[in-house]
């Protein structure tokens, strides 16, 4: 009887084996490693994760951390540029191995696409005078003071959740409602992080201060097609590894903290 167990607990781990090997030979991070090249779908026009520069070129946030993700696999990158309408559909046909377009990981597409772990938050930031300089939210709700944000965006609703004392206005335009705290008819903007930490680099530079903490939770991920445990796992090992290795602080104060490679662009 206990050869025949011993038996059974073989051909079944035999058969285990097989079924590993072959979710691995299908699996994309396999394909990719075959083909020696790993194709990134982006859509360029979302600074400062992806944009053309002078020259046409794809640069950005996402393209540093997409060359370091094919660098540690020790193939080739290949950028594929395409729209965000169709991006999802380019994914589950194959026309590229994964989605790196500053993607918000939202229930709806991850019932279609899988997600890396995320890999950044682009919550609502704020956006205030000097004199606010490392405080929070919190400190500026005060009555008298008045907050701005743009119409109908993520940050009104931010907005209208957290301040209950302030004063809050709303524009039709960033441009608008941040310009208010520029000439101090405002005390601060809520607005997407990416446009601010771009504008307090540039145009906003000792003006005004950003507080960078996010006031929502806006993940971003990496999209992957279902199914692929080996890339899956693949991915958010290389994920922790650059976030503690200070490889993703270097590629994020390069496009966050410094405005160099606005010359690039502007």
């Amino acid at each position: 009887m206990k050869k025949i167990l011993l038996i059974l607990v073989f051909v079944f781990n035999i058969n285990a084996m097989a079924d590993d090997i072959k979710l691995w030979e299908k699996s994309t991070l396999n394909e990719i490693l075959q083909r020696g090249e790993l194709r990134v779908a982006t859509e360029p026009g979302y600074m400062p994760l992806e944009m053309k520069d002078k020259r046409g070129k794809i640069i950005g946030f996402d393209i540093d951390i997409a060359r370091n993700m094919a660098k540690a696999m020790g193939v080739k990158l290949k950028i594929v540029s395409t729209t965000f309408d169709g991006i999802i559909a380019g994914l589950l046909t194959k026309k590229y191995d994964i989605i790196i377009a500053g993607m918000t990981i939202t229930q709806k597409r991850n019932l279609k696409i899988n997600f890396s772990d995320s890999y950044l938050s682009i919550g609502q930031t704020i956006l205030a005078q000097n004199k606010y300089a490392g405080k929070n939210w919190k400190d500026l709700d005060v009555k008298g003071n008045v907050i701005v944000t743009k119409l109908g965006q993520t940050g009104e609703i931010v907005t209208r959740r957290l301040f209950k004392k302030a004063t809050i206005r709303t524009f039709d335009t960033e441009a608008e409602a941040v310009q208010e705290v520029m000439n101090a008819h405002a005390t601060a903007f809520v607005y997407d992080k990416p446009f601010n930490a771009i504008f307090v680099s540039s145009k906003g530079r000792g003006k005004i201060t950003h507080l960078d903490k996010d006031l929502s939770y806006e993940p971003l991920g990496m999209g992957i097609r279902k199914g692929d445990p080996d890339f899956t796992n693949w991915l958010n090992n290389f994920l922790n590894q650059m976030k503690n290795d200070g490889t993703y602080d270097k590629i994020y104060n390069k496009w966050f903290k410094s405005d160099k490679w606005l010359k690039k662009v502007i």
